[in-house]
């Protein structure tokens, strides 16, 4: 156990490392990663929400109930300005249909699961974090249908009533049976949540294995289009985020958590949406999986910063 531990926390620190070297990879040398499908992804997504379930408990619900005004002001940000810029960078960058959809359902996916550690890195309010991270997961199934289907309708048929049942499916109900295992089992999963960085980490891995080794032609003809696209989305965020914040007057501790909750999307979400309802438009997943890669990099990089601003201030 102490060893898989010692392997956890490598993995988990240098996680994003890990991962550009895996896409690179895949996109070199698709043969040997196109063993991964990507019908695994929605099983392969599961087991990270099973995982974030496994470390939730009735505490981290406290902040909505004790101070719902911030988490309301965070969760409406995330749900109203990645959406709009994902439609906006869709039409400023004149994407096709395929890429186009791929972008918008990263926009109007829920908080991305290392957002709370980025947070935690940037000395923000980690209890918001969490908090933003729980409601707006549990707000996707709701949310995420209807916000692809007001800003990808016209272009491509959307049924939201089967994506609001793939997300129970694939988030909903993994994060739910976590969080009961975590209730009853306590004293087991205190010692399983040690391994959760190499579980997560894996998982996510073989997720952009699958996409990307199985779509590494069309990505080298348009890879550097989706990257500025994806760059520019998550930057924005951070920036809007935070600017929302300020603008009501939060302390910088809420500004940092609003900032990188915004910012960090659960793009594994999009990916697994775009391969189930989308399969028709292949490049779709891939706005999803390269976001995967990026927001790591930027959310640790834009954490340090936020840490040493605080420890300049302090």
């Amino acid at each position: 156990m102490k060893t898989l531990e010692k392997v956890s926390d490598f993995v988990g620190k240098y996680m994003a490392v890990i991962v550009i070297v895996v896409a690179a990879l895949a996109l070199l040398f698709p043969g040997p990663f196109s063993v991964v499908k990507t019908a695994w992804v929605n099983t392969l997504l599961g087991i990270v929400m099973f995982g974030m379930g496994l470390t939730l408990k009735p505490e981290d619900f406290k902040v909505v109930f004790s101070r719902p005004k911030d988490v309301i002001i965070g969760c409406i940000a995330q749900f109203t300005l990645m959406p709009f810029l994902a439609w906006a960078l869709t039409q400023l960058f004149h994407l096709p249909t395929e890429l186009a959809i791929g972008v918008i359902l990263v926009g109007t996916c829920p908080g991305g699961t290392s957002s709370n550690v980025m947070t935690y890195l940037s000395k923000g309010d980690v209890a918001l974090s969490v908090g933003m991270t729980a409601v707006s997961t549990v707000l996707a199934p709701f949310l995420t249908p209807l916000l692809t289907l007001l800003y990808a309708g016209q272009r491509v048929d959307v049924n939201p009533v089967n994506m609001f049942l793939s997300i129970v499916k694939v988030v909903l109900v993994p994060i739910a049976l976590g969080f009961v295992v975590n209730h009853f089992f306590h004293a087991f999963t205190q010692n399983a949540v040690r391994v959760l960085p190499l579980i997560s980490t894996t998982a996510i891995v073989l997720i952009i294995c699958a996409v990307v080794s199985a779509n590494s032609a069309k990505i080298m003809t348009s890879g550097l289009l989706i990257l500025a696209v994806v760059i520019l989305h998550n930057l924005l965020g951070y920036l809007t985020g935070f600017g929302v914040g300020k603008l009501l007057k939060l302390d910088s501790t809420k500004c940092r958590a609003i900032s990188i909750e915004v910012g960090m999307q659960n793009s594994g979400l999009a990916t697994s949406l775009a391969a189930a309802h989308f399969a028709q438009y292949p490049l779709a997943t891939i706005p999803g999986a390269v976001f995967s890669v990026w927001h790591n990099i930027s959310g640790a990089v834009l954490a340090n910063f936020f840490a040493r601003t605080a420890e300049k201030k302090d």
